[in-house]
């Protein structure tokens, strides 16, 4: 039986080509290392899970190859990873300063790979200050953080800062079907347009709740499953609201809620996503907008219908509602009236655009 290897790991980036969603910072990194324009030390910075360790120890493993190297060597004895977390102490850096004095046996650089450097004890940057001011020239510095306001002025100072970027839904939609497709798993579009989206971002989320809908789904991930596992309110039910909404339905409307509310969904979470639902629908009026509609595609279609059957004033008048729900839900004593009372008004939105048009 084969040892099974999560998916973050087995397809983690191996080159620049592979990195997913930062084209930018791969492209200035690779021409950097191609002209012999390195800087000393680099900070990498933001989210989780888009990318940064990775792009530090490919560049940490790039900037030593030249034609002589062979394919298979990873210079491996030339990075140095600290994480901060862990070893954030005055003694753990002047280890490290100890180790940057000694050049390497091997190769024209020694890469130092700082991982959540924000989580340094003062006196520890401190103790760093000098060394990262000037360094000796077979030395660079990879810092990586999510926080980088808690680094101070003096450590940014000396760095050259690459901010990376939430990675985009279609660019993590496209490499979970390269991951599905090696992994010979059938997997609907709007499947994997859920896990993108639940992944906020991170392509690291994005393969961890991928893998856990595989061992919950098996070799084929369904639409349905993924909400089922994932514990997402199914896109159904705002258009059944939408629809009793129009049809000034609040006896249906206040069912449908409480249907919700016995799933367990939250409630505060179903009025955030109905003023997204009335955004999303207000977007499809406008071909030059349809583009920020950030959905499957048989959601899509289902979008560009019911925002056909209903105004722009209406649209309008339903998020003001939404919103202003949305704005009152923490301060409420009664969470469950004022959501109720949120689906009368919305109920009501024709009849008070037509009177406001009188």
């Amino acid at each position: 039986m084969e040892d099974y290897i999560v998916s973050a790991r087995k397809y983690r980036p191996q080159t620049f080509d592979d990195v997913v969603g930062q084209a930018s910072i791969t492209r200035t990194l690779e021409n950097a290392i191609k002209n012999n324009h390195l800087a000393q030390a680099f900070l990498f910075c933001g989210p989780r899970g888009v990318g940064k360790t990775t792009c530090a120890r490919i560049l940490a493993r790039n900037i030593n190859e030249d034609s002589d190297s062979a394919k298979d060597e990873d210079f491996a004895f030339n990075i140095f990873e600290l994480d901060a977390a862990s070893n954030n102490s005055v003694d753990n850096i002047r280890h490290l300063i100890d180790q940057v004095r000694i050049p390497p046996q091997v190769g024209k650089y020694k890469v130092f790979i700082i991982d959540e450097v924000h989580m340094l004890s003062s006196q520890a940057f401190n103790a760093f200050l000098k060394t990262l001011e000037e360094p000796p020239s077979h030395v660079i510095f990879i810092l990586a953080t999510t926080e980088k306001h808690k680094i101070l002025p003096t450590i940014l100072s000396r760095c050259q800062i690459f901010d990376f970027r939430r990675i985009e839904i279609p660019d993590i939609i496209l490499q979970l079907e390269i991951v599905a497709k090696n992994e010979k798993i059938k997997a609907d579009h709007d499947a994997l347009h859920i896990v993108a989206q639940k992944a906020e971002g991170a392509m690291r989320d994005a393969l961890s709740i991928f893998d856990q809908l595989v061992s919950f789904c098996g070799n084929t991930l369904t639409y349905n499953d993924v909400i089922e596992n994932l514990n997402v309110l199914d896109y159904d039910y705002y258009f059944r609201i939408t629809e009793a909404m129009a049809a000034a339905d609040i006896a249906n409307s206040l069912l449908i809620y409480d249907e919700i509310l016995e799933k367990g969904f939250d409630s505060h979470h179903f009025v955030n996503g109905l003023a997204d639902h009335f955004r999303n629908l207000m977007v499809c009026k406008d071909p030059q907008t349809i583009e920020l509609l950030q959905v499957g595609k048989s959601t899509s279609d289902k979008y560009r219908e019911q925002s056909a059957l209903l105004e722009v004033d209406i649209l309008l008048y339903a998020l003001k509602i939404t919103s202003k729900c949305d704005v009152q839900f923490k301060m409420s004593q009664n969470k469950r009236l004022l959501v109720e009372l949120c689906l009368m008004q919305l109920c009501s939105v024709k009849e008070a655009v037509e009177k406001k048009k009188a």
